[in-house]
């Protein structure tokens, strides 16, 4: 199943392309919205992307279940290929509308241990996030 449009494929890539060019000029990198949200329809698995590289490798946060969600990478392919019972497959959430920067959906879902889309979490931890870089 294929897992993005062509929109949305551009849209990471354009991420990926601001993230490599701050690296180069060696200024703070940015800190995107998610473009995209992946599931398991059957389960507690997902995925919020922010980049797409050239060679189909995603950038986001990863949430396996297992109450620990990372920051990492991701093979697209690979989300496309996982078969799941019911002959069901990974599926992007076309209704997902990121509110805030990765690094709040970050903070609340190490917090929660789980990624969080309620807009009441992300709220209290994107408060929770300024206040501790404030302090530093």
């Amino acid at each position: 199943m294929k897992l993005l449009t062509k929109k949305l494929a551009a849209r990471l890539q354009r991420n990926a392309r601001q993230r490599a060019a701050a690296l180069a000029q060696c200024i703070p990198e940015p800190d995107p919205l998610p473009v995209v949200r992946f599931f398991n329809p059957l389960g507690s698995v997902s995925w919020l992307a922010t980049e797409l590289d050239e060679d189909g490798i995603l950038f986001g946060l990863a949430d396996l279940g297992f109450g620990c969600p990372e920051l990492g990478r991701f093979a697209l392919f690979e989300l496309e290929a996982i078969r799941l019972p019911l002959e069901l497959g990974i599926e992007r959430d076309i209704v997902f509308e990121p509110v805030l920067p990765l690094s709040v959906y970050t903070y609340a879902a190490r917090q929660c241990g789980a990624i969080v889309t309620a807009r009441g979490k992300l709220a209290m931890a994107a408060s929770a996030l300024r206040a501790r870089q404030q302090d530093r």
